[in-house]
């Protein structure tokens, strides 16, 4: 988004017809869909194979390798989709000092969302009650609690 020269040349190749009008991203998933597409077929090769024989036993150990392949790729996304998450974070939130690399290899986010913070004033003879949002971000191996700029 940052370079204005890329967009030009990305919109561009995007709309030539050799392209058939698909986006970047549509390119960057297809071997994911073929991937998922050989795991298909292997499926009905061995459906279709006889028991115990060469061809099956290929045909499982080639099964087994797409598996593995597969389960390698969705950790892979899912390990970038994290590491995507604390950049974004890490650019949203200020700390006042630098003491917490928010960014790690192995730190992900577990869960976050907004709270409701209540703050009681016991100084003056009524109650008084306040409330303040603040935003919990849940690690899998810390507790961050934030609030939002004012």
């Amino acid at each position: 988004n940052g370079n204005a020269g890329f967009q030009q040349v990305l919109e561009r190749l995007e709309s030539d017809p050799v392209c058939q009008r698909l986006s970047l991203k549509s390119f960057l998933i297809l071997p994911f869909q073929r991937i998922t597409r050989l795991k298909l077929l292997l499926q009905n090769i061995l459906k279709r194979t006889s028991p115990e024989s060469e061809e099956e036993v290929q045909a499982t150990q080639a099964y087994d390798a797409l598996e593995k392949l597969i389960k390698d790729c969705n950790e892979n996304v899912q390990r970038m989709k994290s590491t995507e998450e604390l950049i974004y974070l890490s650019q949203k939130i200020e700390f006042e000092c630098k003491i917490f690399p928010l960014i790690s290899q192995s730190r992900r986010l577990v869960k976050c969302g907004e709270l409701t913070a209540l703050d009681f004033n016991n100084l003056s003879p009524k109650w008084k009650v306040t409330t303040r949002p603040i935003y919990l971000h849940l690690f899998n191996d810390c507790l961050l609690l934030s609030r939002p700029k004012e």
